[in-house]
């Protein structure tokens, strides 16, 4: 197994802790968070080391060190493999003292991670993965899933595309649990606005040629190509489709999970005019752009995603939880707090923690400038609709979490 790559981050304590934290009970008299992500994958760019440094700014900005609570950050590579992300969790849970694990891109290994954290009464703060089902058939009282999901992406893209002409659909997924579950939501948002699926194609992870699998959505003839993969698997498929003309054919490409991140890599000249679905642009308004100003350089120039947003935001609610309740120790009672406590941060705004663990906050549809439309670095996104915090997300009676009484 490859070795696993550990960063630590210890936040050094201003002072002796005051009267007001004196009677609080945190293990071993601090807070640990373990940034579990993809650090060497195809996902590194959009989590990675940004999401290490997304969660230490979140511990900066609560302000906990200087009221004399002491926080620690370690991290480790997951490697995608749910073996891996499980084995990684339960070590940190049993043996480090991790409180709670921040960020698992990956879906299939962020339900494995999931599980561990419901077995153990810890808290998993998921900004990284994607399947509704998180929320859902899989939801557990231990767990926030802030960011995003594969609903908000199908009803987001999904129905725009299909309300502008893009009546038939092949889809090319990815062939773990996140790709299943953004196809099945997508097919399920494109037939309700009247739209049909004509085939699909599933590709094993982290594949290098997709030319066989863009023939077949050429054959199909389908209006739109729906990409059900993310990260490096969305580049080149996005590449390769370029490269055989297809949208100089007459089909269009949905990238129904594509980053800023993936943009900045495939260039304008070849992104242009995508259409996607985000919760958080960098350049939206000043507390964005100040956000990303400080976050860039500590991330070799990389401007902040939605999921670094995402730990941002998420481990900042967590932490005012913690002091709410001067506890660490058990996760539902933490997640309850979350619950119960409106979020509001600088980067999504004001929103809430459902009883299902769904965090609640507006989306944007969005597209892909021009190279002529860009007028500075990074400035890749120009925002088509804000889609209501209310409506952005699966209905609460729709999810099938057993915690929805």
């Amino acid at each position: 197994m490859k070795a696993m790559k550990s960063t630590m981050v210890a936040l050094a304590v201003a002072g002796a802790f005051g009267a007001g934290a004196a009677h609080a009970q945190f293990s071993g008299n601090e807070i640990k968070l373990g940034v579990l992500s993809d650090m060497s994958g195809l996902y590194k760019d959009l989590g990675g080391e940004g999401s290490i440094v997304a969660a230490r700014m979140a511990v900066e900005d609560s302000g906990i060190e200087k009221r004399g609570i002491k926080v620690e950050i370690i991290s480790a590579d997951h490697q995608n493999k749910p073996d891996v992300g499980s084995s990684i969790a339960r070590r940190w849970y049993d043996a480090e003292g991790v409180d709670a694990i921040v960020d698992v891109p990956t879906s299939s290994v962020a339900l494995a991670v999931a599980g561990v954290t419901k077995e153990k009464n810890k808290v998993f703060l998921a900004s990284g993965p994607g399947s509704s089902d998180l929320t859902g058939s899989q939801c557990s009282p231990n767990t926030v899933h802030f960011t995003y999901d594969t609903w908000m992406l199908a009803n987001g893209t999904g129905t725009a595309i299909t309300k502008q002409g893009g009546t038939s659909w092949f889809f090319i997924t990815a062939d773990y649990a996140f790709g299943h579950a953004l196809q099945r939501d997508t097919t399920a948002a494109v037939e309700k606005v009247g739209g049909k699926v004509v085939g699909s194609v599933n590709v094993p992870i982290n594949t290098q040629d997709f030319s066989s699998y863009l023939l077949q959505a050429q054959s199909s003839k389908a209006k739109v190509i729906g990409l059900a993969n993310a990260g490096g698997d969305t580049i080149n498929s996005i590449k390769q489709a370029a490269e055989f003309g297809i949208r100089k054919g007459g089909q269009q490409l949905a990238g129904l999970l594509v980053f800023l991140t993936d943009v900045h890599s495939l260039g304008l000249p070849t992104a242009q005019g995508l259409t996607l679905t985000t919760t958080f642009y960098w350049d939206m308004n000043d507390k964005t752009r100040a956000f990303a100003k400080r976050f860039a350089p500590q991330d070799k120039g990389v401007h902040p995603t939605m999921v670094h947003a995402g730990v941002y935001a998420v481990v900042l609610h967590y932490l005012k939880a913690v002091e709410a309740l001067k506890n660490d120790t058990d996760g539902v009672k933490i997640v309850d707090k979350m619950k119960s406590m409106p979020t509001d941060d600088p980067l999504f705004g004001k929103g809430s923690i459902r009883v299902d663990g769904r965090g609640i906050h507006p989306a944007y549809l969005v597209q892909v400038k021009t190279p002529a439309e860009s007028k500075y670095p990074w400035d890749y996104f120009k925002i088509l609709t804000t889609i209501p915090a209310d409506e952005a997300f699966r209905p609460l009676k729709d999810e099938g979490c057993y915690l929805v009484k």
